[in-house]
């Protein structure tokens, strides 16, 4: 009989998400009965905090409270999927094993536990069994990945050190600055060269930064695509400019990979001791967060983590707590813009806009909170929202008398994320029992181009389900052609920043004249957005624009309004006829 092995020289990293601190203490008390197991728990009881916490720290299982989500436990599951480095999600809920076990299982969950049942012997076996299952993937990996991990890839010895350089500073009165360097657009180059020449640029990055950098500085990789850099004994910001003008040199000159000129970009962020913070953990937050600030700018860039930025990020959290808020408690609406046909003057159909009425604040702008969605991923929840509110709009409108009028709703690029949105979006359609000929949704290019192949299949899939497809913002981006011919696109929307300039420019114009060629040509209609004066709708109508969506006839409105706006543009349209 062979003995068990004690496993406390290792201490199992646990990431506990529940929003409620009981239950946290009812897991820890629940493993620390168990003598052999030593287990080190963390707890997070909010969305914003977890995504800093699956980004810098370590974790061997991730034990997940099923009502801890943004709005579906599918998407949630599938999130910790991508952004839990393939850690085992330990799944714990109410629900009996027989009612909710095999979807989640069958959604990537490691593992089910019940609430109902669940004691320290059971919970014990399952944090035990998905440690040693992780233990064993980590020992059967390639001798090449092992090779390339190990003294690269270690974010625990990269906090140790982070942490022995903040003593020093600390004793010698001497400030330290971290910067976090971010790989821009990395997967889709690991996608067009292939991950062994994505591993080979890396190396080559990581000797050239090297070289850019003073002995004293010490370089990590601590990702994929993130590299870390201490920078000890600096004097002020200036020093510290001077070496990020090197980092930032040094990625003027093309990489040589498998026979390949290779141009990269990326985004710095940097936080300094003691101005900062004066812990790893706070430094690599901010150093992070001012990161994600440098990706606004286009190629190489970097930013300072400051007092103002710090304001901004406190400002962005709560924002995003009140905007979770918004959506279980009813505080988000639809408003409703009519497209005409220019031809006819008739309401074709109308784009659903999203507007939050905050409690305290008021009507919240869209461009404010839009992007706070975009960030957290509420935007997924948030996007199924509002196709189920059009959805149930529009049979109130058949019931009303406007039959036939198209509702169409935009997509977030988050929605690509979710690799249950096309069965999401027809379940939404299909309970709501509408035509779904009458559902268009709204995207731009860019949203595509996170995964451009699986992108192609869901347009493709709901439009075999009769769903049509408009293309936002046409002519503002790298509009391609292949994307026209390829995709089932049938509506053009022309960027109001084009039509506000006719009468102004004539570039304007020859643009407009070619896109609604383009698009006639490939039997594509065509609406013009931001319409607002008689000069701009007759241009509109000598070129054959199909429709128009503007101030001109109606800015956006509430769904009573917009009834009446129907009602009244009905009855004009009698009284001309």
């Amino acid at each position: 009989m062979l003995a068990k092995q004690p496993v406390s020289s290792s201490s199992v990293r646990i990431l506990v998400l529940s929003p409620d601190y009981t239950d946290f203490c009812w897991y820890r008390a629940l493993l620390a009965e168990d003598g052999e197991l030593s287990t080190d728990l963390t707890w997070c009881p909010d969305l914003v905090d977890c995504e800093d916490l699956l980004r810098n720290a370590h974790f061997d299982v991730i034990l997940w409270d099923c009502v801890f989500h943004g709005g579906s436990e599918k998407a949630f599951l599938h999130y910790l999927a991508v952004s839990g480095n393939d850690k085992p999600v330990l799944a714990v809920s109410a629900e009996s094993p027989a009612e909710l076990a095999n979807e989640l299982l069958g959604q990537g969950a490691a593992d089910y536990l019940s609430k109902a049942g669940l004691d320290p012997w059971s919970l014990r076996r399952a944090v035990r069994c998905l440690w040693y299952r992780g233990q064993l993937g980590e020992t059967e990996q390639g001798q090449l990945r092992r090779e390339v991990a190990s003294g690269f890839i270690n974010r625990d010895l990269f906090f140790d050190r982070l942490q022995q350089a903040l003593l020093r500073a600390e004793r010698g009165r001497q400030r330290l600055a971290l910067l976090h360097l971010n790989l821009d657009n990395f997967r889709s180059l690991n996608e067009s060269i292939g991950y062994q020449e994505s591993d080979q640029l890396i190396l080559k990055l990581a000797d050239r930064l090297r070289t850019s950098l003073r002995r004293v500085d010490s370089l990590m990789r601590i990702g994929g695509d993130e590299f870390a850099v201490i920078v000890e004994k600096v004097e002020d910001s200036l020093a510290i400019s001077q070496i990020i003008r090197k980092v930032v040199s040094s990625l003027d000159d093309p990489f040589v990979v498998a026979g390949q000129n290779l141009l990269v970009s990326a985004s710095l962020g940097v936080a300094s001791y003691p101005e900062a913070g004066d812990t790893p953990e706070t430094l690599m937050r901010r150093a992070n967060r001012a990161m994600f600030e440098a990706k606004r700018d286009a190629g190489t860039s970097y930013r300072f983590y400051d007092q103002q930025l710090h304001i901004n990020a406190g400002y962005q959290l709560r924002l995003e707590a009140d905007l979770r808020n918004a959506l279980r408690g009813h505080e988000l609406e639809l408003y409703y813009q009519p497209r005409i046909d220019l031809a006819t003057e008739d309401v074709r159909g109308v784009e659903c806009l999203i507007r939050w009425n905050h409690p305290e604040r008021g009507l919240v702008s869209p461009d404010e909170f839009i992007p706070a969605a975009e960030r957290s991923g509420l935007i997924v929840p948030i996007g199924y929202w509002v196709i189920e509110q059009a959805c149930a709009r529009l049979q109130q409108m058949a019931d009303l008398g406007y039959p036939g009028l198209v509702f169409a709703v935009n997509l977030s690029f988050r929605q690509f994320h979710d690799r249950k949105m096309t069965e999401t979006i027809f379940r939404i359609i299909y309970n709501a029992n509408v035509d779904t000929s009458l559902i268009e949704l709204e995207l731009t290019e860019s949203a595509m181009m996170h995964d451009l192949d699986y992108a192609r299949r869901c347009l493709r899939e709901l439009n075999q389900l009769g769903v049509s497809f408009a293309l936002d913002d046409f002519g503002t981006g790298f509009s391609s052609l292949s994307n026209l011919q390829n995709l089932p696109i049938s509506l053009l929307k022309i960027d109001k920043s084009f039509v506000q300039q006719l009468g102004r420019s004539a570039d304007a114009e020859h643009i407009i004249r070619a896109i609604i060629s383009l698009a006639h040509s490939l039997q594509i209609s065509v609406v013009a957005e931001g319409v607002e004066t008689d000069g701009q709708l007759e241009f509109l109508r000598q070129e054959h624009c199909d429709e128009i969506q503007g101030y001109y006839f109606a800015r956006p409105m509430p769904w009573q309004e917009l009834i009446d706006f129907l009602h009244n543009h009905s009855q004009a349209a009698c009284l001309q006829q």
